[in-house]
């Protein structure tokens, strides 16, 4: 079929929008797409034009794409009401097919990758040796390990989470593990581990992402009635942390992976307008897993007894990780990252895991709002007692009055429709000073703003 242009079809619809008979090749496409002959038409741009043309009872003509797993067909399509009849005819014009491009075991990978980031309800990240440096994890039946884990970062993950069938006890190689079957203390459910590998200049793993996936939801956890009912604090003071997020995590992040498997077409053929969709279905989930996650950070760092836990860490290598994480996003915007040279280190005394969330924050801000082929750049200072983290872009910059408020809880300086919650810069700051440090900002309009982040030196 393939350059077959100017060729015409027709067909006829009844008044329940089926296909009651089809020329070729509209007949193949509709058989390919898994409808019937007769039976109701299965081209979503196809069957839209149909209802809206009987409906409203007019004319309506537009362009028709849909592929078909081999081939990717564009046609110009006009439905007419029959006069009559309840039903339509369809005239289809220009029709023309083309090769569809194969999809690179890459890009597979890539996109089950996307797809597990948001199903994963364990994230960790490792360093090269795949030893602990943060983890992040809420279902009620895995947290008893995730809170292991927090105390033994710098352990391999694999002292905590057991691979099945897997005897060998020296550290094995991340290929080996990577989607293994794995089990998890407390947890009745079937997991498998996604490593994920940060690749350095030279292009070997210099650190991985350790996703946790499970197929089956996580147990309903029963409410303590008497507690809420009460009003007491323990159920007050933590109800987004403990009962609201992990609730709708699941169910969330459940849509946004259907979401990201019909927009990148794994589940099969589809129209670009119906993978557009997906994609705004899937951003606005990950807007409300944004929206849960800042909440639930709000929570804790308002918390009265919210504490950090010091230890001796290198800003450089925080500045490569949280760049390792978000590199790709900056690459998606034309936007270099300018990052501490190899061999720079600076020691400070700080929780790991709280300065890669406040730097993760102040890089994600900076790549959102710098324009196109900008810079992006993370500098490092000792200043005697402080060492010094600065992120500086090339973006609008702040006016004086926006930089005194951009600290505010729930400040979005005017913005609308950036799936931003405000909470932040101000999370950022309360992390900061809970580590005897400080998060400020120097900045002016068309100049760029330099968010500085100091901690206690080592």
């Amino acid at each position: 079929m393939s350059g077959k242009a100017g060729f015409a079809a027709k067909a006829l619809t009844d008044a329940e929008d089926r296909l009651l008979e089809a020329e070729e090749p509209l007949a193949g496409l509709q058989l390919r797409c898994g409808g019937e002959l007769p039976g109701t038409i299965a081209i979503p741009i196809l069957l839209e034009a149909v209802r809206k043309s009987r409906r409203y009872g007019m004319k309506l003509a537009r362009t028709l794409t849909a592929q078909d797993g081999e081939e990717r067909y564009t046609a110009f399509i006009e439905v007419l009401p029959r006069d009559g009849e309840e039903g339509c005819e369809v005239i289809v014009r220009n029709w023309r097919a083309t090769a569809v491009p194969q999809v690179t075991e890459e890009q597979a990978d890539h996109r089950r990758t996307v797809i597990d980031r948001h199903l994963a309800e364990v994230w960790a990240l490792l360093d090269k040796d795949q030893r602990l440096q943060a983890v992040q994890g809420d279902a009620p039946d895995i947290s008893a390990v995730v809170s292991a884990m927090h105390e033994g970062l710098g352990r391999p993950w694999t002292d905590f989470i057991v691979p099945k069938g897997m005897s060998h006890l020296q550290p094995m190689h991340w290929r080996l593990l990577d989607g293994s079957a794995v089990e998890i203390e407390g947890s009745i459910r079937d997991w498998r581990a996604n490593l994920v590998p940060r690749l350095g200049q030279a292009g070997e793993p210099n650190g991985f992402e350790l996703l946790l996936v499970s197929d089956q939801p996580p147990p309903e956890v029963r409410r303590n009635r008497r507690a809420s009912d009460t009003g007491g604090a323990t159920s007050g003071a933590r109800m987004v942390g403990k009962e609201v997020a992990p609730a709708l995590r699941q169910p969330i992040s459940r849509i946004i992976a259907n979401a990201e498997s019909i927009r990148t077409r794994l589940a099969g053929p589809l129209a670009d307008d119906y993978a557009n969709y997906a994609s705004e279905i899937a951003a606005a989930g990950q807007h409300l897993l944004g929206l849960l996650d800042d909440l639930t950070d709000l929570e804790v760092v308002e918390s009265p007894d919210f504490s950090t836990a010091p230890d001796l860490i290198d800003l450089a290598d925080v500045a490569r990780q949280a760049a390792g994480i978000l590199g790709v996003r900056a690459k998606d915007k034309d936007i270099r990252l300018v990052l501490p040279n190899g061999g720079d280190s600076l020691e400070a005394t700080a929780e790991f895991r709280r300065v890669l969330q406040v730097l993760l924050n102040l890089l994600g801000n900076a790549i959102n709002y710098s324009p196109a082929g900008s810079e992006v750049w993370v500098r490092l200072e000792n200043e005697g007692t402080k060492a010094r983290m600065i992120v500086a872009d090339q973006g609008p910059g702040l006016s004086e009055e926006d930089a005194a408020r951009v600290f505010e809880k729930f400040e979005r300086l005017g913005r609308s429709g950036d799936g931003g919650s405000g909470l932040g810069l101000y999370i950022s700051r309360r992390l900061a000073r809970a580590m005897g440090g400080e998060l400020s900002v120097e900045s002016a309009p068309g100049q760029g703003a330099r968010f500085i982040l100091d901690l206690p030196a080592a």
